[in-house]
């Protein structure tokens, strides 16, 4: 995002005072300090404060005012329990993303991967009916075609969708350069016809355009045009639209979106944070092959009803989920003394079981030599052997933690057991399946504890030991202490939730309840004194502005160049909660920028209102706008230090409301609002 030279400027400075005091904040630790939170105990609208800045993505005008009349326990109480408040505000909201609601294969029937593109394209599998999926899979068939026509050519370059056009027009000559042109110009003018349509015969014209002419309307529409283009759409009409171009993106960017309109304006708001802790927890990387049409159903089914139940079922949830199986790839994992295994070595070495089956498809004399050399090269292409990386990321990163007490002969062990644990059809969306043929046979030991062979079930036993180990305990209620405490949270904490842990069966809620009621959680070193993700920074922002999202897709851009793009973690790990990830020159600068589009209005589809407390006729004193803007986004919690920062940009006439020539001018707003949501105190909660 461009600023002005002024603009850059004031953000550079501030990001500077940022760094400054986010390095000595982390230097000094969980020391108390200076200030209100240094107090021995939290008043009432201080806990009112940490509690929505813990619990929540952040505040909104009037939240510290409603829970402290509530009262903070009880407020607490009532996130706890998710079912009894309303949230049908958000459920209108998310009424927009059809797909939130739609099982993996009927993912695939309606935005193709390139696997049913190719059928479709070599005439295996019928084109849809319906006209709105047929023109997706027309638009989508012909680019997979013009793919193919250019990989047998061997010209295509790594960039082929950035670069094409650039090499057709230095191929063409002007006669054809200036058919181009025109033909583009004729397409803007089209486009610039169409938004003056209801929003059915918009649609209707659209699916009777070629593919070509499709592409080439959406190529010459600037893009305020083509968010206009889809205004008064129904969400299906949407999804077609932005589907001709990218199938799958539907899909990616509907459940990006909805985690944002979550996070924002969910009155759930623990539930949404424990749904995000949970999925970060049991990371899932959304660009691994068909994991992108498995995650809204990983979410939707598996983390988020079990985010404040017991811990043992969603452990055993996200053991049997496709989208699990397949990212660490248990899904292929094969038992070495298997009957898979075993078949697969005799064909190897052209020994093949005279078994029913092979004499009825290969005859009584069995197979002939080109069948021999065809089921020897399906034997080299089926899945090799023992999978260690979901047993070794289960035990290290979702239960005993990488010091609970687990050798690498554990692993090797637990990987037998969990062999058969695979997906049925994984790239046409099936389900969970246990495959007897795969499973690894015999006696297995895991953690000193002998498993017979029992099938499936030694599996289901073995994630029941793990959710029930004293190790498994301390490990989850560390982490739960980290997000909600402190990134180094005290070991007497931990020590009490984990008895909770081990007491109530792994219940979620008690454990919380247990971290909330503590005094550890309370004490006032803790006080504004966890650095914010970028998400839980953008979230926040836009709380706290009031902001109306009605387009999340520049916020999903944002928060890539903050580095948390969603769904993006490719390591098991998730993303880091500790600050020091979060602190440095370039991520706060990409903050601060973000921060002054979102003041000043510059981030399509997102629209803020000035604060209620400003009077309806801005005054022309700048310094009791700040003032104003720092109680209703800050509380009125500011150091002086950063007071000061930001009072010092006020002899910039981009914000201060001076003319040059020093003559009075409406206080700039915005931009002293995007300055106080880039300070420190607003990076923490």
């Amino acid at each position: 995002m461009q600023l002005t030279q002024k603009r850059q400027s004031a953000s550079i400075a501030l990001v500077i005072v940022l760094l400054t005091l986010s390095t000595s904040w982390l230097i000094a630790g969980d020391k108390k300090r200076k200030g209100n939170a240094a107090e021995n105990h939290m008043d009432e609208h201080q806990r009112s404060i940490h509690a929505l800045n813990r619990l929540t993505f952040g505040p909104r005008p009037g939240d510290v005012d409603r829970v402290a009349a509530i009262g903070v326990d009880k407020w607490i109480d009532q996130q706890l329990n998710p079912n009894k408040i309303d949230d049908s505000a958000l459920d209108s909201r998310l009424a927009q993303f059809r797909t939130l609601k739609m099982q993996p294969k009927e993912m695939l029937a309606n935005f193709p991967p390139p696997q049913v593109l190719k059928q479709v394209a070599d005439g295996k599998m019928a084109m849809p009916s319906d006209p709105e999926k047929r023109a997706i899979y027309e638009a989508a068939v012909e680019r997979y075609q013009n793919k193919q026509e250019k990989k047998q050519e061997k010209v295509q370059p790594a960039n082929a969708d950035q670069q094409d056009g650039a090499q057709k027009m230095d191929e063409m000559t002007p006669e054809e350069k200036t058919e181009r042109r025109e033909a583009r110009q004729r397409a803007k003018q089209e486009g610039q016809q169409l938004l003056d349509k209801s929003p059915d015969d918009r649609m209707d014209a659209i699916l009777k355009m070629k593919p070509d002419d499709r592409a080439m309307l959406v190529r010459a529409m600037a893009p305020e045009d083509r968010l206009k283009l889809l205004s008064g759409m129904s969400p299906k009409q949407k999804e077609t639209l932005v589907a001709l171009a990218n199938p799958q993106g539907v899909i990616t960017t509907e459940l990006m979106q909805a985690k944002l309109a979550r996070a924002v304006y969910s009155e759930r708001q623990l539930d949404e944070v424990m749904t995000d802790f949970w999925f970060n927890h049991f990371n899932v990387f959304i660009g691994k092959g068909p994991d992108r049409y498995l995650i809204t159903e990983y979410e939707r089914d598996v983390i988020r009803p079990h985010a404040l139940g017991k811990f043992k079922d969603l452990l055993v949830a996200t053991a049997k989920s496709p989208a699990m199986l397949f990212y660490l790839d248990n899904w292929q994992s094969v038992g070495p003394n298997s009957d898979a295994a075993t078949n697969r070595a005799r064909a190897a070495s052209g020994d093949f079981p005279q078994r029913r089956y092979a004499r009825r498809r290969l005859g009584p004399s069995g197979p002939s030599p080109q069948q021999k050399q065809k089921i020897q090269q399906l034997a080299q292409k089926a899945p090799k052997g023992l999978n260690e990386n979901y047993a070794r990321e289960i035990m290290e990163l979702h239960t005993l933690g990488v010091n609970g007490g687990y050798t690498q002969k554990d692993v090797t062990e637990l990987a037998k057991i969990l062999t058969g644990w695979t997906i049925q059809q994984p790239r046409r969306g099936g389900g969970f399946n246990f495959n007897e043929r795969i499973h690894e046979p015999g006696t297995k030991y895991l953690l000193g504890e002998k498993f017979k062979e029992d099938g499936e079930k030694e599996g289901a036993k073995a994630i029941e030991m793990l959710a029930k180990h004293p190790s498994t305990a301390k490990f989850i209620s560390r982490k739960l202490a980290m997000r909600f405490v402190s990134d180094t949270p005290p070991d007497a904490l931990v020590n009490r939730m984990a008895e909770t842990f081990k007491k109530s069966d792994g219940d979620i809620r008690e454990v919380l309840r247990t971290m909330f009621k503590s005094p550890e959680f309370w004490a006032p070193q803790t006080y504004r004194a966890k650095v914010k993700t970028p998400l839980e920074f953008v979230a926040s922002a836009l709380r706290a502005t009031n902001a109306d999202v009605q387009n999340g897709l520049p916020l999903i851009q944002q928060l890539n160049k903050m580095g948390m793009p969603l769904y993006g973690a490719q390591p098991p790990t998730g993303y880091s909660m500790k600050a020091e990830t979060w602190v440095n020159s370039a991520a706060l600068l990409d903050r601060m920028n973000f921060a002054l589009a979102l003041g000043t209005g510059r981030l399509p589809g997102v629209v803020v209102d000035a604060p209620k407390s400003l009077p309806n006729e801005t005054p022309q004193q700048p310094e009791m706008v700040q003032a104003l803007l720092e109680n209703s986004l800050l509380n009125g919690e500011v150091s002086k230090q950063t007071h000061d920062t930001i009072e010092k940009q006020l002899n910039d006439p981009q914000v201060s409301g001076r003319k040059l020539d020093d003559s009075p001018r409406p206080v700039n707003v915005g931009a002293l609002a995007g300055l106080i949501l880039g300070s420190p105190e607003f990076q923490r909660r």
